[in-house]
């Protein structure tokens, strides 16, 4: 279940054609952003670790594709469940515009 009535649940990535394509080009961009380092990537599940850059806490930042819906579903959770001040929020968003400007991902309707 997506917790989506929590102030930590973000709205999935919505697909624009092949999950594939769009699954290559997230990877390409968690491979080229300094900070994430991709821990996990089999079967439509990823899992990276995202290291702040002033007090170093690690993050873990989950990907879950889901072809039959068209998403990409995600997360991104503090491990020491600090507050973040929205830094896991502007992260992910930060992913979803720029794989929007690329075209793999549609804005959210």
């Amino acid at each position: 279940s997506d917790d989506t009535g929590s102030p930590h649940s973000i709205p999935p990535l919505q697909v624009a054609g092949e999950l594939a394509l769009a699954w290559a080009a997230l990877v390409n961009y968690l491979e080229q952003t300094s900070g994430l380092t991709i821990i996990e990537n089999t079967g439509g599940y990823l899992r990276a670790e995202a290291r702040t850059r002033i007090l170093r806490f690690v993050d873990d930042v989950e990907f879950m594709g889901r072809p039959e819906d068209g998403i990409i579903a995600m997360r991104s959770a503090s491990r020491l469940g600090y507050y973040d001040f929205g830094t896991n929020r502007r992260r992910l968003e930060a992913l979803r515009s720029d794989l929007i400007d690329a075209g793999f991902v549609r804005t959210i309707e």
